[in-house]
């Protein structure tokens, strides 16, 4: 058996193509796991549990389809989705993890993050992330008209590619020190997390830092078993012209 990562699928009705890789990766793949963790950005934007679209709906009845199969689900915020609730996790079965969670595994013990928190030298995105992980705040974003928060969701993404066509690439990546603090933290040598799209295995003194990928031209998914960790890609069809 084994444990599967994925992050920042950042799900929408314009990829469908990402969407169908999804939905048979959760039938072909995940339903042989023993648990899968998603961490953060499954969606591209998540305006609430309220959300009526047929992409959420059809997203998540595959993944109550995933757990009621017996296999383990857990889903993490990321910076897109924050505003998943317990209407979501109760209707897919799954379990809502905190920032910074540390998973045990068969002789393996790592910290899982979604990965924002580590980009440090962002600073104009750690004051959004820490105005938009307010509990009042979320609670009054929340209770908005949908209408409101579908413009609000809408207005983000397009201020986020403004501001980061013009941020220098280091300054969105993780800061070392913020790594080795948040592994110090937690007594780890081993940290997963998504985020920075920028899938990679890192040694570090010590232990190792593993990136998840994002999915666009391709998928990506860390598998976790007893032997070890294997961060795999797979080809993500186009749904035109299915190359």
């Amino acid at each position: 058996m084994s444990v599967l990562f994925i992050s920042d699928l950042h799900l929408a009705p314009e990829r469908p193509a990402v969407t169908r890789a999804f939905l048979s990766f959760l039938h072909e793949t995940a339903a042989h796991a023993e648990a899968l963790y998603i961490l953060g950005d499954l969606f591209e934007a998540w305006v609430g549990d309220d959300d009526p679209t047929d992409l959420a709906a059809e997203v998540q009845d595959s993944l109550c389809q995933l757990s009621e199969s017996g296999v383990a689900l857990y889903v993490q915020h990321g910076n897109r989705d924050f505003l998943l609730g317990k209407r979501f996790s109760q209707r897919c079965g799954a379990t809502l993890l905190g920032d910074e969670t540390v998973l045990d595994y068969r002789g393996h013990r790592a910290l899982l993050m979604h990965g924002d928190a580590l980009c440090t030298d962002d600073v104009d995105y750690q004051r959004f992330r820490r105005k938009a992980r307010n509990p009042i705040y979320k609670w009054c974003l929340s209770h908005l008209p949908l209408k409101r928060r579908q413009k609000l969701a809408s207005d983000w993404r397009a201020k986020s590619m403004a501001a980061n066509s013009n941020k220098a690439s280091a300054i969105m990546d993780v800061n070392a020190a913020a790594v080795e603090a948040v592994m110090s933290k937690h007594q780890v040598a081993l940290l997963i997390h998504g985020h920075t799209h920028r899938p990679n295995r890192h040694p570090l003194p010590g232990g190792e830092r593993i990136v998840l990928g994002d999915w666009h031209d391709s998928g990506w998914v860390l598998v976790m078993t007893d032997q070890g960790c294997e961060l795999q890609s797979f080809t993500i069809s186009n749904t035109e012209t299915g190359v």
